[in-house]
This record gives C-alpha cells, structure tokens and sequence, in this order.
C-alpha cells in the first residue's frame, strides 16, 4: 500500500524520562506509584505508564524517575513512536449470536491497530454517556452488506423496514475503545455527526442506539462515490470541476471552524458526491470540537499525505491544518497526482519519514 494511502491514525502522546516512554492512562483497578509507592488515584487518566517496561508512576512522578527504563532503545524518538501497531489484517464480522447481528461476508481488508502497550482490561462506562435515540433498536432495520470498515468499528448498509429508506450504518465494538481518550473520540464523532445534520455538505445523524457491547450510529447514506474512486477513473479533473468541489467543500469547513471544530481529516476517500453531484464530506472521527479564537491544540494524527507542516514540526495548531489540507487535495484534483510524490525506485526513501521531510 502506499503512503500516501494509509488511513488516518493519532500518534499518542509521548513524555520521554530516562529512556521511558511515558503515556498518560488511565488504571481500573488498584495501581501504585513505582517512584514514591503511594496509590494513584484520581479519575480519567489519572496517571502515566511506560510503554516498554510497564513502570506506573504519578503525573507529578514521571520526571522524578532515576532509573533507566530496562527497555531502553535510544534509536526510537518521541515523534517518531505511534502507540498504534498498523496490521493488515481480516476482521471476523459478528455472528448470530452476538447482539443479533448477522454474518454478512465481505472480503474486504483494513488496517487493525491495536495498543499493544495496554495489558489493563478496557474500560467502556463513558459510553454511557452518549445520547441514546429513543424508539429504535437493530430490529427496526435490515442489513444489507458490509461497505466499510475502520479501526474500531465497521459500517453496514442498511433499510429503514417502516419506510425503506437506506442509510449507512456505523457499528463501533465497545472493547475495542480502550480508554477515556478513546471514549471521548468516539463522543466527539457523535456530537459532530449531529451538528452536521443541519449542514448541506457534511453527512449528517439520523439515529443511535447501542446494546451492551456495540454503539450503532445511523448516518446519510451518498450513493455517488467518493472522490478517490472518481480520481481513479479520470485521472484528473476539469478545473471547472475541482472549482466547484472545493467550494463547496471550503462552505462545509466554515460550518464547523464556526462551531469550534478541527475537521483534520480532509482526502479524497472522505468527499462522498452524492445523487446531483454535490459533495458530502464524512467521517468525523479524527475531529476536534471545543476551540475557539485562537485556540490551539496538539494532537498528532491525520492521513500522512495531507498532515499539515505545523503538526509535523510538533507546535500548537488551529484551523489553519484544514485549509492546507483543502491545497493538497485542490492539487490532486487538478494534477492528479500528490504534490509530495517521491519519485524513486528505493524501497528505502518509500516511507512517512522522506514523505514528511518533504511536506516541512
């Protein structure tokens, strides 16, 4: 696969300590401080672990360790140490007897990321906190086939049985939502699927509903294609075309920067054209809401070909990411290609790294 095609991924956070690689976490059971051996208590991630010899320190501990992690290796820097381990890999899609939902053969792939680091059994209670629709259930629809898959969740096309109505299904498995973080990115995609609602050009909310182990988000369905696979089959686009495509993506970028929200995923795989030839712009995981002027935040993730230099270089950003996104994608509309294409035949320069150096 090439780089400039993986999918959209967060790099954690990282705090480097004497060869530790500290990540904040949160504990769900009784855990201990290894630098002053008191109990770490406190909610969300109430404190830090090492991501290579598991030590348990406070917040307040982590840069009072004097030992040298027994993991130790030098050649691995904080920017470069995603806590995500990308695999290629199949995914059982879930039985009959789990939460009634049929098996529906696919033989698609996506890319399974897994926090190997995290040997603490998940925690999944702030689902609970999400919005519920009340009057619908998974009864209420019937499953037609399998048409995505992500990291965490798969997406379903579905019927509305009271008036046949088809729509998009996105089924998240609670136990593959780890911690607090992961809980707050799946409630942010909720809130901004239902402000996008309102909007002509983002996919919008119909329902949700969960059971005990899966979250069930009932979204527009745009049967016109994404970008990517109308790029795949023209080449390129009149400039006509990309004119009109990234207007109304720029109208779609206004409405959330208006409501404090950091789209941060912009591609091409994410413009859905839907039945009269408008553009939809979908999957909200990768949001960031709550900012307001001038605020800034510091997560490092996106898609690597469209990661904007500030986040790159590690500093503070705000909105500014998806308007640099927007150039990006203006390009390969028009070019057809990416504009950080490397063009060699090293397998060794084929990577994030020399991808990156270029887009600083």
């Amino acid at each position: 696969e090439s780089i400039y095609r993986r999918g959209a991924r967060r790099w954690r956070k990282l705090y480097r300590v004497n060869g530790h690689l500290f990540q904040a976490k949160r504990f769900n059971r009784r855990a201990y401080c290894g630098q002053c051996s008191e109990r770490i208590w406190g909610l969300r991630r109430q404190g830090y672990k090492c991501i290579n010899c598991k030590l348990l320190v406070h917040k307040r501990c982590h840069i009072l360790v004097p030992l040298t992690c027994k993991r130790h290796m030098d050649s691995v820097m904080p920017s470069q140490e995603p806590q995500l381990d990308d695999k290629n890999d199949e995914v059982d899609l879930p039985s009959e007897e789990t939460d009634g939902i049929p098996y529906i053969p696919s033989n698609r792939k996506h890319d399974n990321i897994k926090d190997d680091s995290e040997d603490i059994k998940p925690v999944i209670d702030g689902m609970d906190g999400i919005k519920i629709s009340q009057g619908l259930g998974l009864q209420d629809f019937d499953l037609i086939r399998v048409i995505g898959r992500g990291s965490y969740a798969k997406v379903l096309l579905v019927r509305l049985k009271k008036n046949d109505q088809i729509y998009a299904m996105k089924v998240v498995k609670k136990e593959l939502v780890h911690d607090d973080e992961d809980i707050d990115w799946v409630q942010t995609e909720k809130h901004v699927f239902e402000q996008a609602s309102s909007n002509p050009f983002l996919v919008g909310l119909h329902s949700c509903f969960q059971t005990t182990s899966r979250l069930f988000l009932v979204i527009e369905y745009v049967n016109g294609g994404d970008l990517m696979f109308h790029m795949q089959r023209q080449r390129k686009l009149p400039e006509e075309h990309a004119r009109f495509y990234a207007a109304e993506i720029c109208i779609a970028l206004n409405f959330l920067h208006e409501r404090g929200i950091i789209y941060r995923d912009l591609k091409l795989d994410n413009v859905l054209l839907d039945a009269e030839g408008h553009i939809k712009l979908t999957d909200y995981g990768m949001c960031k809401e709550g900012l307001g002027p001038g605020d800034t935040t510091s997560t490092f993730c996106g898609t690597p070909n469209y990661i904007a230099p500030e986040i790159l270089r590690g500093e503070e950003y705000g909105f500014s990411v998806d308007w640099w996104a927007l150039g990006v994608l203006m390009f390969e509309m028009m070019a057809g290609r990416s504009p950080f294409d490397i063009i060699t035949d090293n397998p060794d320069m084929n990577t994030e790294d020399y991808l990156f150096q270029g887009i600083v």
